[in-house]
């Protein structure tokens, strides 16, 4: 006897899966499958949206019939489980949750989502703690080393008027960020637009550039101490390290950032304590993606954080 291989598959898209770009769905469905070679699919027409060939950008619609040809996909050993500290401090990281989003306070020192050597992130985490809601999925990102608000949308419903609120400015987010060097008078807006993966000494960065998207921070220092202070960073756009390359265009980099900050000045601050980079999501306020009602979140600074500053002779946050 022998084994039967794949076969064709016929799907239809549900009512959370409308708005979904199709290469994003397949990625899902196809898990295993290289990109490339479902974007092969996509180009040969061998995948087909109500018996007719598509582009990857589709945009699904609810009773959609999908076809999808034979593949094989790689069989993977069962992922484990995060390790039991990380589903703690993700539980008691919730600062709220109802059956379309949750918002949590992300630990410093997690990534977003694994991948690049990291088995469990935050989504991994949360589909742990949270079996019945299989979909999660990020409403915005937050680099590995910064704490603090983020939006998980708990049905694929709530993502499309999530990610719209981000894009039109309807998010308002505040950053608490210790930036270094003295700083001197008052608020402070920057409106410099970024490129990223500009390569500088053999690693990628983002930098400042014309040829750039648009970006804009406001950085209001909150206290001040002798060769630093702490800011609110308001920001307007949310490129990629935003914050770490408008604070060091500035000459103010952020405190601990190992890529874009002061070595010396970082010295100073590992001997005062920091064992991180000092950049936190600190307030969020968005509509909820149902109902439209304004919501507004805190999450308070973790203890490390607020030792380095009492230890700088400042007030805790």
């Amino acid at each position: 006897m022998t084994a039967e291989g794949p076969k064709v598959r016929m799907l239809s898209a549900g009512e959370e899966d409308a708005g979904q770009r199709l290469d994003n769905f397949l990625f899902r469905t196809l898990k295993g499958v290289p990109k490339s070679h479902v974007y092969r699919l996509l180009r040969t027409g061998q995948v087909r949206v109500n018996k007719k060939r598509v582009k990857p950008d589709y945009r699904l619609e609810a009773g959609d019939e999908l076809r999808l040809p034979p593949v094989r996909q790689e069989e993977k050993a069962a992922p484990g489980k995060p390790p039991h500290w990380q589903q703690e401090a993700m539980q008691s990281g919730i600062l709220f949750e109802d059956d379309r989003i949750l918002v949590v306070n992300k630990p410093a020192g997690m990534a977003v989502h694994g991948g690049s050597g990291v088995s469990f992130g935050v989504i991994e985490t949360l589909r742990v703690l949270r079996p019945e809601s299989p979909g999660l999925e990020l409403a915005h990102r937050l680099d590995r080393e910064t704490s603090g608000c983020l939006i998980v949308a708990k049905r694929r419903s709530a993502v499309r008027p999530l990610h719209a609120a981000f894009r039109d400015g309807s998010v308002e987010k505040h950053y608490l960020a210790l930036l270094a060097h003295p700083w001197a008078g008052g608020p402070r807006e920057v409106n410099a637009p970024l490129e990223k993966n500009q390569v500088e000494g053999g690693e990628r960065i983002v930098k400042v550039s014309r040829d750039g998207k648009e970006a804009k921070s406001l950085f209001t220092p909150l206290q001040r101490f002798a060769g630093s202070a702490l800011a609110d960073v308001r920001i307007y756009t949310g490129r990629t390290h935003q914050i770490r390359v408008h604070a060091s265009y500035i000459d103010h980099p952020v405190a601990g950032d190992d890529k874009y900050g002061d070595r010396e000045a970082n010295k100073v601050f590992r001997a005062a304590g920091l064992k991180r980079m000092f950049l936190h999501a600190h307030r969020l306020s968005f509509p909820h993606p149902e109902t439209g009602e304004r919501l507004s979140f805190t999450a308070v600074l973790d203890d490390e954080l607020q030792t380095v500053i009492r230890g700088l002779g400042g007030k805790s946050v």
